[in-house]
């Protein structure tokens, strides 16, 4: 951070030697500048990470399945792609919108339009070759078999 602030403060030469009285000093002559390339930086750093939004879903398990359901409605079948990568589920799409609507004519807009998806480690293994995905009226569910019957085993400890 140090070595930022120097740079933007204009202590860029790394050769060049500056006492830190020198450092704070232009820092603090520098300041308003600074702070606003750095909410500059931030606001860039933010529009490029939230770019998708987050599926919401429910997750719940039976003996013999975990069960994934998302409403996710607008979106096509081949819009979205289901990978498991290890433990870990990701669905993933885009709900693209039919019309342009000009900013000016909207009274609400509350709709997520764009790319989402949603990850989640999955808390037992799974027959990856008997996976079902099923869109219906709006609503994905992922039908994720169990491998093996998950059953609570109790370990005694024994004292050596």
């Amino acid at each position: 951070m140090v070595k930022i602030l120097k740079r933007l403060a204009g202590f860029e030469k790394p050769e060049l030697e500056y006492s830190d009285e020198e450092i704070d000093e232009a820092i603090m002559e520098n300041e308003d500048e600074l702070l606003e390339e750095s909410e500059e930086d931030n606001q860039e750093w933010l529009e490029e990470d939230y770019e998708e939004g987050q599926l919401s879903i429910d997750v719940y398990q039976t003996p013999k399945e975990i069960i994934v359901r998302s409403t996710i409605a607008g979106v096509k079948p081949g819009d979205i792609d289901i990978s498991i990568n290890n433990d870990m589920l990701t669905i993933r799409g885009k709900r693209e919108m039919q019309e342009e609507i000009k900013e000016e004519n909207y009274l609400y807009k509350e709709c997520y339009w764009g790319s989402f998806s949603r990850s989640i480690i999955l808390p037992v293994e799974i027959m990856e070759d008997q996976i079902e995905a099923l869109l219906e009226n709006g609503v994905l569910t992922v039908v994720l078999p169990k491998s093996v019957a998950s059953k609570q085993i109790s370990i005694k400890v024994k004292e050596k």
